[in-house]
C-alpha cells in the first residue's frame, strides 16, 4: 500500500507540470500523416524515412511530400504491436546507402519475433528499392502472442548496431541466457557479435552452453519492454522502458547489469499481484527514473543542438497514455522529469532534425491518422 501512495502521488506531482493547450513553449506545425506509422530517421539530405507498421517504408520531406512505398522491405507479421518497427541509417549511409529495420517476422505455426534486416536502399524520383536484404538478428526463440517487441536501433559512435529485445509478454526470458529477449543487444553491423561482448568468453568456456550463440549478442539484461535508446554526448546509453502497472523505466545501460526484471519492478502486475521493489533486491541495477502512473514511453532522445535553448543533454520521451512528450533532465547516472507537455495525442516517435527542430510521430488511434508534427521554439 505504500508503495502505491507514494508512486501515486509522485505521478500526480509529475502531472501537475503538464502544459494547458496552448501553453506549450514551441509552436507545432502539421507537416503530413501517416498510416499507423512507427519510427522516423533523418537522411543526410534531410529527408526522412518513415515507417508504418503495415510494412511500408517511405521517403518524406520536411514539406511533407510522401514517396510511393519504398520496394523490397520484408514481409511483416502485422497485428498487435507488431509489423514494420525501427529504420535507421548506416552511420556511413552517404557513401554506402545501407539501412537497417525491425520488423515482427512469423514463424513456425502461430509463432512470431523480431528480426532486423539489412539492405541497401537505392533512392529514386518515385521512392526507392531495397536490394541485397539479409537478416542479420533474429529475436530466440520465436512465440505465440503480439507484444513487447522492443526492436528499437541506434548506432554509437564506434559503428556497433545497438538493439533492444522486448521480454515478448513471457517474463522469465529477461533472466533467461539461453534467450535473447528481454535484453539490450550490441552487434556488429553484419550482425555478428563484438568479441569483447560481456558474456563472449562465457559461453566459450561453457560447456553447458549450445551454439546459438545468443550470449555472445547481450549487453544487459532484465528489461520488459524498451522501446527508446539513446546515446549522450559522453557515449553513455539510456534505454526506456514500459513497465507493468506501474514503473516505467529510464535506465543508464551498464555492461553486463541486470535490471531485474520481472523479479523485480516499482510496479505490480496488471492482475493486483505485487513485485518487489528495486530497493528490496540490491543486486539488480536500479532504474535512474521511474513513473507511476506510468507515461508509456515509446522513444526517446537525447537533445544535442541549439535551437531549443537549455535543452541540450536533456532527453525527450515520447509518452502514449501520458499523451505527451516528457523531458528528463540527465545529470551523471541521475534523471529526473522536469517538464510534460501535453499534445493531445499519443505520441510514438520523436527525433531531432539536423538543424536543431524537434520531429514527432503521433500514434494512430481509431479513426484519426497519426500526423508528422515538426517542433520549433516560440519567439
Amino acid at each position: 500500500m505504500t508503495k502505491r501512495i507514494l508512486t501515486l502521488t509522485l505521478g500526480l506531482l509529475a502531472l501537475a507540470n503538464a502544459q494547458a493547450e496552448g501553453d506549450l513553449p514551441f509552436e507545432v506545425e502539421a507537416i503530413t500523416s501517416f498510416d499507423e506509422p512507427w519510427a522516423l530517421a533523418f537522411l543526410p539530405d534531410g529527408r526522412m524515412l518513415v515507417t508504418e507498421k503495415k510494412g511500408n517504408l517511405l521517403v518524406v520531406t520536411q514539406d511533407g511530400q510522401k514517396s510511393r512505398p519504398v520496394s523490397g522491405v520484408p514481409d511483416v507479421d502485422y497485428g498487435g504491436q507488431g509489423g514494420l518497427g525501427d529504420v535507421v541509417p548506416h552511420p556511413d549511409f552517404a557513401a554506402n546507402g545501407v539501412v537497417f529495420l525491425s520488423y515482427a517476422e512469423a514463424g513456425v505455426g502461430d509463432t512470431r519475433g523480431a528480426a532486423v534486416v539489412r539492405a541497401v536502399l537505392t533512392l529514386t524520383a518515385r521512392g526507392g528499392t531495397l536490394d541485397d536484404a539479409k537478416v542479420i538478428w533474429r529475436q530466440y526463440p520465436k512465440v505465440v502472442g503480439y507484444g513487447h517487441y522492443g526492436h528499437r536501433l541506434a548506432f554509437d559512435d564506434a559503428g556497433y548496431l545497438w538493439v533492444t529485445s522486448g521480454d515478448r509478454q513471457k517474463f522469465t526470458p529477461a533472466q533467461d541466457m539461453q534467450s535473447n529477449m528481454g535484453k539490450v543487444l550490441r552487434l556488429n553491423e553484419d550482425g555478428s557479435a563484438p568479441r569483447d561482448n560481456p558474456f563472449v568468453a562465457y559461453r566459450e568456456d561453457n560447456p553447458l552452453v549450445d551454439d546459438i550463440g545468443v550470449y555472445d549478442e547481450i549487453w544487459s539484461l532484465g528489461h520488459r519492454n524498451p522501446l527508446g535508446l539513446a546515446f549522450d554526448a559522453a557515449g553513455r546509453l539510456w534505454v526506456i522502458e514500459m513497465g507493468p502497472a506501474g514503473g516505467d523505466e529510464l535506465n543508464l545501460i551498464v555492461r553486463a547489469a541486470n535490471y531485474g526484471y520481472p523479479a523485480v519492478s516499482n510496479g505490480d502486475h496488471y492482475d493486483g499481484r505485487e513485485i518487489p521493489d528495486h530497493d528490496t533486491r540490491p543486486e539488480f541495477a536500479k532504474p535512474a527514473a521511474s513513473w507511476t502512473p506510468v507515461i508509456s514511453p515509446a522513444d526517446v532522445m537525447i537533445y544535442r543542438g541549439g535551437l531549443f535553448e537549455g535543452w541540450r543533454g536533456q532527453a525527450l520521451a515520447a509518452g502514449l497514455s501520458s499523451r505527451a512528450l516528457v523531458r528528463i533532465e540527465l545529470d551523471g547516472e541521475n534523471a529526473r522529469e522536469i517538464e510534460r507537455y501535453d499534445m493531445g495525442a499519443r505520441i510514438r516517435s520523436v527525433e531531432e532534425a539536423p538543424d536543431g527542430s524537434i520531429w514527432v510521430l503521433e500514434d494512430e488511434r481509431g479513426d484519426s491518422r497519426g500526423r508528422l508534427l515538426r517542433l520549433t521554439p516560440k519567439d
